[in-house]
């Protein structure tokens, strides 16, 4: 038996109907060879949600480098590194795969820099703090849908153990083993992230897995963009080799490689964990990329950049909040501002109710904008459509009110 199999969350796991529970039934087919967590995978692939990853911001922004790590390469890379651990220690890795996958559909464009701008906005509406992992949960119970086999729309109705991977996937890593917890909890309930672990060993193998994916990836991008040089990275390695003399070079294959044989070997039922030297490690490398690559002065340059587009497409769109008729005054500006106002509208006529507009018949998923009955739902609707953008649509969108 391999390490954690006893753990894994299989049908013979006392907390498997909780994991596998779904807030909304749904729709089976007669001849669906697929397990829940499995057909939770596909779901989340086939989402306009993740489609628009490869088109979002990892770390660097608006590179005409097709090999610069986007927001879809990063997810890739942590379901790659949580299948290997997950695999290794015997646990259930059609989970690990779907929670990977869905971990990071809540993040704003233009990545962490848009994400501050965005909780900024929701502060000013007097709105929730927007935290990735929270709209990401947000985006998965409420906001994304797909066709049924009777083209009505749905949402996606994942599992609970998937759920809980994406809103439990962050947070700093405080210490060096991270515990499931054992009590299932509603998810809407998290205030902050890193607020409560996750409810099974999958999602913690999850959680490590992301913080692992970017150290030595982050460092790669930014030696081909010219952001730190190979000196300082040699200078990096001298360091890390006083904690544990493991590392010939510095790149993604040695130091992923090098994390996960740690966890693998230093996990137990006590939870998924890193030794003393890899804990050690890890935030040498993390202080390193946070003092040459996160924090530096051409981010916050960019940052500004982002900051007056977000705005300025925010401030736009409500500027409608006072239109006898929200439906008719966008429509009558469409064909001025077909991009930004287009789309949209189409948000707006899948998860909005608007007095006087029912909705199309085919739309069957929740109303997430009640706008005659919810004093806030306008300006939700309008930061969780900016939150959805891509960093091209964000750019192309904000054009369109620079053109006459």
């Amino acid at each position: 038996m391999k390490k954690l199999e006893q753990y894994a969350m299989n049908p013979q796991n006392d907390h498997y109907e909780q994991a596998i529970s779904r807030e909304i039934p749904l729709y089976s087919r007669e001849y669906d060879i697929r397990s829940p967590f499995n057909r939770d995978y596909t779901r989340i692939i086939f989402s306009q949600s993740y489609r628009r990853l490869r088109n979002k911001t990892q770390v660097f922004f608006s590179v005409d480098n097709d090999h610069v790590c986007t927001r879809n390469e990063h997810v890739n890379l942590v379901e790659s590194i949580s299948y290997t651990i997950g695999q290794a220690l015997g646990l259930n890795t059609e989970l690990t795969r779907a929670i990977a996958m869905g971990h990071d559909l809540g993040h704003a464009p233009f990545g962490h820099g848009g994400e501050m701008i965005i909780r900024h906005l929701c502060q000013k509406c007097g709105l929730p703090p927007f935290w990735h992992e929270r709209h990401g949960l947000r985006l998965v119970d409420d906001i994304e849908t797909m066709e049924n086999d009777e083209h009505h729309l749905l949402n996606l109705d994942l599992t609970y153990a998937v759920r809980d991977g994406i809103i439990s996937h962050c947070g700093e890593m405080r210490q060096k083993i991270i515990k499931p917890r054992s009590e299932a909890i509603d998810l809407r309930t998290y205030q902050s992230p890193g607020e409560f672990e996750p409810y099974t060993y999958e999602g913690c193998v999850v959680k490590m897995s992301d913080k692992i994916a970017y150290l030595a990836r982050d460092i790669e991008d930014a030696l081909q963009l010219h952001i730190i040089t190979q000196e300082q990275v040699d200078g990096l390695k001298d360091e890390l080799n006083q904690i544990a003399p493991v590392f010939s070079s510095i790149n993604n294959g040695t130091v992923v490689n090098y994390f996960i044989n740690d966890v693998i070997n230093n996990s137990s039922s006590e939870g998924i964990a890193l030794s003393d030297k890899a804990y050690a490690i890890m935030h040498k490398i993390m202080d390193f990329n946070y003092a040459n690559i996160y924090i530096i002065k051409r981010v916050q340059v960019h940052t500004k950049y982002v900051e007056l587009i977000i705005n300025s497409i925010y401030d736009f769109l409500a500027d409608y909040r006072d239109a006898d008729d929200l439906l008719e005054a966008l429509k009558k500006d469409e064909g001025n501002y077909p991009k930004l106002i287009g789309v949209y509208l189409r948000f707006l006529n899948k998860c909005a109710l608007i007095e006087g507009h029912p909705r199309h018949h085919r739309c069957d998923n929740k109303i997430v904008y009640d706008m005659a009955h919810d004093e806030h739902a306008f300006d939700q609707s309008i930061i969780d459509f900016i939150a959805g953008m891509t960093d091209s649509f964000l750019q192309q969108a904000f054009n369109e009110l620079l053109t006459f």
